[in-house]
């Protein structure tokens, strides 16, 4: 390539065509055609910037021009400005500043292995972990069976040879020649699979068949129909998923060949790979060559050292195929669904266990369960923090919870003896659940535990009253120890001292913080599955619990997790990760925090990011996305599920649970705690059985609206109630509600047709 260029004339009579005149020192120019255009430059001075003129190889023509700072003109600013000494060093300075500069970058960035340190890109780096942690803890959980996907491994893990993938099947296609120094795929060495065609059979048509026992999600078959990135829309992802699982119950509709829409599978006894080697071998990892850096392109949080000694992992776990299992409840993987509440019991965890009954094979159409089922039973957990985010439970705090419970009408149903094998109330202790993580125990003290998304709630050190034990006295409704009872009457004002969500301005925004580290905490010492109170489940949950890996859901259009739905695997590398990282970065659990722990560290695939769909099908409508094409109900607002619009309003009463979101596995309303889900009927309507938590519930109700109770309202003689006193169009949230109501009180079966025995 030929580079020209072009200096314009200089004042200096040395540097002009004309001679200099020897009487005054001045130039003269010749009579030339451009001694006028010369005498314009010198009377102008040099331009701080002149054309570069480039021929592109194989083209003469044209040339391509840019514009360069002219040296020469630097050079004069800087004598005159500076004199000529120190305005020749300087510029020499700067010169060789450049030089460096230059130099460092290309050595520092200049191979493909590098990458820009994320301060150039957006947020700071959190990555406190070497490039042999990184490895080590993929090649954990995939021998651990966490990972049985096709996803690509991200090149800047660096792996040399393909990790064997007990929970993969062999590949039918031969593996391609490597190309590359590192390994993007794992190399399948488990059970065959069998996809199921689940359909509903005569005469059992009205109602959709209950999941096969074992059976597992294809998750990269779901993301192939369901991933936004890809342009999936969720009308069309919903029906896949129902269709495949058979929700359908005998209205399927011809569409041709669906096989391609099988996503659950059973994996087959007896043809693992026998010859894999069930422990991780970490002395086969390789790595690129990075010279003397083996974490060259690894951005590392700046002021923080690697993290040393490298991370301590267990022995890999074995992957085993459900049918194989010594019991039908894998020990190593519970089937618990978790739950974080704070304050009084009110509807919505309420209708969030209702919803849990109703979906979910707890057995309850048994009078005991079988002891020759092939399913696993699910439980649900409800951890309860008895007071304020800050506070500290005393040693009564367990007995004062279940008083509490058993006084609540929204709670007290779940304690009844038919539920206490599947329901169970547990008291969260912060101290006690962080010293229950070893990453945790020895610093958590030091750090702020209110921490969320960088922004720190200051929680200030106070005299706390002390029960005859020394420890704090906190009751389950009351505000901070040591006040008295008008601070606590008031204590909803300060953020301090709340107890739950009671209106939009007085949001308990601690409890929310805390609930962000609770969840994590949960799921990697018990293992199981963190839900937000807010959330409805709406299908058995069976196939989701037999696939093994970690996940999250997609934070509505951005590439971010949600972790209103989240699994971790019990103590396993990927949550010990977490919590190291977190401790070096504030104790921040707040899901887009969480999304750059993962993103730095490229561990993003090992918690699978599902698509909103499966789990929030109707965030993106609510940002006003794919609103040509919704699913079906269409809300662009969340309110709309308690207030459903006008126009809309007879699709609940006549399309019922059925037709809500068919296909998702739950549906998260996004708080709203402060909206009644049946503001006519805002108590629980669960029959004889439970009528006396219902009369506090109807009294309590109709003294918020100002009416006056009747004798009536106290006696088994109920007030014989009218559809005049009922709302004539019933809201979505009504019908959910009314709908699992029915089921307890036994006059509908479950989703899945089976009648509840008492």
């Amino acid at each position: 390539m030929v580079t020209t260029v072009r200096f314009a004339s200089s004042q200096r009579p040395t540097r002009a065509r004309g001679r200099l005149n020897s009487i005054n020192g001045l130039p003269i120019y010749s009579s030339s055609s451009s001694s006028a255009v010369q005498e314009k430059l010198a009377l102008r001075g040099l331009p701080w910037w002149i054309p570069v003129s480039f021929s592109l190889p194989g083209l003469a023509s044209p040339r391509l021009q840019l514009l360069a700072l002219n040296p020469r003109k630097v050079h004069e600013f800087t004598v005159t400005r500076f004199g000529r000494i120190r305005g020749t060093l300087l510029l020499c300075l700067s010169v060789l500043v450049l030089t460096f500069t230059t130099f460092a970058l290309a050595q520092r960035f200049g191979t493909q292995a590098k990458q820009w340190p994320t301060p150039f890109t957006g947020d700071p780096s959190t990555l406190i972990f070497k490039r042999e942690d990184l490895q080590r803890i993929w090649q954990w959980e995939i021998a651990s069976g966490h990972y049985p996907s096709r996803r690509k491994i991200p090149e800047q893990i660096a792996l040399r040879i393909p990790p064997d993938n007990p929970a993969l099947p062999p590949s039918r296609h031969p593996i391609a020649k490597r190309t590359r120094p590192f390994v993007s795929n794992t190399r399948g060495a488990g059970p065959k699979r069998v996809y199921l065609d689940l359909q509903s059979q005569s005469p059992n048509t009205a109602y959709p068949p209950r999941p096969v026992a074992g059976s597992i999600a294809d998750m990269d078959i779901i993301m192939e129909h369901c991933d936004f990135s890809q342009k999936r829309y969720v009308r069309d992802c919903l029906e896949v998923l129902r269709v495949g699982a058979g929700l359908d119950n005998g209205k399927r509709m011809r569409r041709g060949n669906m096989d391609d829409w099988q996503y659950i599978y059973l994996e087959q006894e007896g043809t693992a790979n026998t010859s894999f080697p069930r422990d991780a071998n970490y002395s086969d990892i390789g790595s690129v060559d990075f010279g003397s850096d083996p974490d060259s392109g690894l951005s590392k949080k700046r002021g923080i050292d690697w993290e040393k000694p490298p991370i301590p992992l267990p022995a890999s776990r074995r992957h085993q195929v459900y049918s194989s299992l010594p019991s039908r409840c894998d020990p190593e993987s519970p089937r618990i669904f978790h739950m974080f509440w704070t304050g009084p019991f009110t509807d919505k965890p309420y209708l969030t266990l209702l919803s849990f009954l109703f979906t979910q094979n707890t057995g309850l159409h048994f009078a005991s369960w079988p002891k020759d089922s092939l399913a696993c039973r699910p439980k649900f957990h409800v951890w309860i923090n008895p007071g304020p985010a800050a506070a500290v439970p005393n040693a009564s705090a367990v007995r004062n919870m279940y008083q509490e419970l058993a006084a609540n009408p929204w709670a007290s149903p779940f304690l009844h003896p038919r539920f206490k094998d599947v329901i169970e109330f547990k008291l969260w202790n912060t101290t006690e659940q962080l010293d229950g993580v070893a990453e945790l125990r020895e610093e958590w003290r030091l750090k702020d535990l209110f921490n969320s998304a960088g922004h720190v709630v200051a929680v200030p050190s106070q005299v706390k009253e002390t029960d005859d034990d020394g420890e704090a006295a906190v009751n389950m409704n009351a505000g901070m120890p040591g006040q008295t009872g008008t601070a606590r009457r008031n204590s909803e004002d300060d953020i301090l001292h709340r107890t739950g969500s009671k209106s939009s301005s007085t949001y308990d925004r601690l409890s929310v913080i805390l609930s962000d580290l609770a969840r994590f905490i949960l799921c990697h010492r018990f293992g199981g599955i963190y839900l937000d109170a807010d959330t409805i489940l709406l299908r058995d949950w069976e196939e989701v619990w037999g696939w093994k890996g970690a996940f999250a859901y997609r934070w509505s259009r951005l590439a971010k997790y949600n972790t209103a739905v989240l699994h971790l695997n019990k103590e396993s590398a990927l949550g010990k990760f977490l919590f190291k990282t977190a401790l070096k970065n504030g104790l921040d659990f707040h899901p887009m925090t969480v999304s750059r722990y993962l993103k730095d560290a490229h561990l993003e695939e090992l918690l699978f990011r599902l698509p909103d769909a499966l789990f929030d099908p109707a965030w993106l409508n609510t940002e006003g996305y794919q609103i040509h094409r919704p699913p079906q109900p269409l809300f662009t607002s969340f309110e709309d599920f308690f207030a459903t619009p006008v126009l809309d309003s007879a699709a609940p009463q006549v399309l019922g649970f059925d037709g809500f979101f068919k296909g998702a596995f739950s549906y998260h309303y996004h708080n709203f705690w402060w909206r009644p889900f049946d503001p006519a009927r805002n108590w629980p309507d669960l029959g004889l059985r439970f009528i006396a938590g219902e009369r506090i519930a109807r009294q309590a109700a109709r003294k918020s609206v100002g009416l006056v109770t009747t004798p009536n309202d106290e006696t088994d003689e109920e007030v014989e109630e009218k559809v005049e006193d009922d709302r004539r169009d019933l809201d979505w949230a009504t019908v959910l509600k009314r709908t699992c109501e029915a089921y307890i009180r036994g006059e509908r079966p479950s989703m899945y047709g089976e009648w509840l025995v008492w």
